[in-house]
């Protein structure tokens, strides 16, 4: 069976760092089919990307609607801006609703992933990491609620992007996003949801 996944997001979506088919999406794709699910992947998502520009982007593209599966992952440029959190929580459930519009209006097959904690990277070396722990998991309470009351798959990455701390394998060649290994663990999060939403 041949399928097509929409990923929304910003660097960790598109990959920053890392070589195309390292890409979670890509990843996930790889996984899927090796399971006899050839799954198309269309990125839209741009290192540096809030969630105003996440949607700026998307209308800048043709969303050939429906998708069998739609990935949204934002908010980290929120936090890292200094963004107000009530913003966030407004912007993120228009882009969640936008998504589950994209897959046909079918909430159970949309995938929200957790904002990673890049507190731990080599990139905030001299900033406070718990701070920066704190507001990304206030900004990750908020994706879960919403996330929840829509009915959507939630997936969370932030533990094993936490790992970094003491894995630097976990992170890529410019000290703050994720490897092409920490990529794989979170496709392998996602995977069993996504078989399941698409077989």
């Amino acid at each position: 069976m041949s399928v097509r996944y929409l990923a929304l997001g910003d660097s960790y979506t598109i990959g920053e760092s890392v070589q195309e088919a390292e890409r979670f999406p890509n990843q996930l794709a790889s996984l899927l089919s090796a399971e006899g699910v050839s799954t198309e992947v269309t990125i839209i998502a741009r290192t540096g990307w809030t969630t105003d520009e996440l949607w700026e982007g998307i209308q800048a593209r043709t969303v050939e609607l429906p998708y069998d599966l739609v990935s949204l992952l934002i908010g980290v440029n929120n936090q890292y801006r200094g963004y107000d959190i009530n913003q966030y929580r407004e912007e993120f459930i228009f882009l969640l609703n936008k998504a589950i519009e994209y897959a046909g209006g079918d909430a159970q097959r949309v995938i929200v992933f957790s904002i990673p904690d890049w507190g731990v990277t080599p990139f905030a070396a001299g900033r406070d990491a718990s701070m920066i722990a704190a507001e990304i998991d206030a900004f990750n309470q908020v994706n879960l609620e919403e996330s929840q009351k829509a009915g959507v798959h939630y997936v969370d990455v932030t533990p094993v992007s936490r790992q970094a701390v003491d894995d630097k394998t976990l992170i890529a060649s410019d000290g703050l996003h994720p490897s092409a290994s920490m990529y794989a663990q979170w496709a392998e999060l996602a995977f069993p949801i996504a078989l399941e939403i698409l077989k």
